[in-house]
């Protein structure tokens, strides 16, 4: 959806990076690595879209580092345009229509660190949640985002893993 709009590769994969988790930042050389590409395009982009306001630099020590600005009056609307465009809405409501008493959807993995890998690796946190509908879930997300999903259970969340909360019940 949003690569037929934003035509270069390198920019959406910086856009997933620092607006799918807030907490993201990066540095040109890391981020070149990251995504396999030259220093060169990644710095062009970075430098298009700190111009724009939608990035913030910052120093540390003797480099340049890169976030999201979240004070930027389309933060909230972008973060959710990257959502759309992975599908994680799409996974928020099919989980929630019959998965039982869901507590919490993590979302673990490459994705919660920014990496547009292919697969999207979910945890569902509660009790007597529907096995059996998870399985055939999978099937049916992937086919509807177009990326692989896998979904696990748990009672709580692992502390030492990185997520980004999807939903949670209040």
């Amino acid at each position: 959806m949003l690569n037929k709009l934003i035509t270069s590769k390198t920019r959406l994969r910086l856009l997933i990076k620092f607006f799918i988790n807030q907490a993201n930042s990066g540095y040109l050389n890391g981020l070149a690595s990251e995504f396999n590409e030259s220093t060169n395009s990644i710095r062009k982009e970075l430098n298009h879209l700190s111009e724009a306001g939608y990035l913030e630099k910052y120093k540390d020590h003797n480099k340049v580092g890169y976030k999201a600005n979240i004070e930027h009056p389309l933060f909230d609307i972008l973060q959710k345009v990257v959502y759309k465009h992975l599908g994680l809405e799409e996974i928020v409501e099919r989980v929630l229509e019959r998965m039982g008493p869901v507590k919490k959807i993590l979302l673990v993995g490459d994705y919660a660190q920014g990496l547009d890998s292919g697969t999207i690796d979910v945890v569902l946190i509660g009790n007597k949640l529907n096995t059996e509908y998870i399985e055939a879930l999978e099937e049916k997300v992937e086919g509807l985002i177009e990326r692989k999903v896998n979904f696990s259970l748990a009672f709580k969340p692992n502390p030492n893993q990185k997520n980004i909360v999807l939903y949670e019940r209040k």
